[in-house]
């Protein structure tokens, strides 16, 4: 229990940790919420509830104001990949950068325009961000589908090679690779679940743009986020939110 307790505190005292816990909570406020308010129109309970999450929710898009430098110093640090072995991999993740990249500025714009700080709609601001995120989680998906056939691949070849390394040395690499293949595996459903989510907000007429109630997207932002939290935890963290 006190270690749980100190986990918590410690990812609170960490940007990134902070913006899981409050993402967590303001799409698991908008599923609670939702389910009662659906239940029941109303519930004040639910109608706080998904305030309280519109509220957390604009307490994120005003914290991302400051992302785009470490973003930037991501993207420089990661460069072209040449660490990276697979050619796909290393490319889909140069595009997946560029569209992170962008995707800040467009978000800030938009902020901004319904802040009234500038004189401009935001609507098409919004969509652009939205659709460079929808974009960055379809690369992130093939990304983790790519690199889980690299990982079975590598383990195949380490059977049939029939290597004179240690049975433990042997059973360590087995779970090494086992581990990444399971972080790639929720990493598909976090971004399956976001991409969900980015699709319903899109403009109406777009598959099924407007079409989630709000315990669904609650529910999908929930699922993503606490995947979010296991891959914090296991000290997997990705680029983008």
């Amino acid at each position: 229990m006190q270690n749980s307790v100190e986990s918590f505190i410690n990812a609170l005292e960490s940007y990134r940790g902070r913006d899981k816990v409050i993402r967590t909570l303001c799409y698991g406020s908008q599923l609670v919420g939702g389910v009662l308010a659906g239940k029941n129109s109303q519930s004040s309970l639910g109608k706080s509830l998904l305030l309280f999450s519109a509220q957390l929710s604009q307490c994120r898009t005003t914290l991302r104001l400051f992302d785009d430098l470490s973003m930037l110093a991501y993207s420089t640090g990661y460069g072209l990949g040449a660490s990276e072995e697979d050619a796909l991999v290393r490319w889909m993740s140069v595009l997946n950068n560029v569209a992170d990249q962008l995707y800040y500025p467009c978000e800030h714009i938009a902020w901004a325009a319904d802040a009234e700080l500038i004189k401009t709609k935001s609507d098409k601001w919004w969509v652009l961000s939205t659709g460079l995120w929808g974009i960055s989680l379809i690369l992130n998906i093939l990304r983790s589908i790519r690199s889980i056939l690299i990982l079975k691949r590598k383990a195949q070849k380490r059977q049939r090679s029939g290597s004179a390394e240690s049975r433990e040395e042997v059973f360590s690499q087995e779970a090494a690779l086992r581990r990444q293949i399971q972080g790639e595996v929720f990493s598909i459903l976090s971004s399956l679940a976001d991409l969900g989510n980015a699709i319903h907000w899109m403009p109406p007429g777009f598959l099924w743009a407007g079409r989630f109630p709000p315990w669904l997207v609650g529910l999908m932002g929930t699922t993503s986020s606490l995947i979010g939290l296991l891959q914090m935890s296991s000290g997997d963290q990705g680029a983008c939110s």
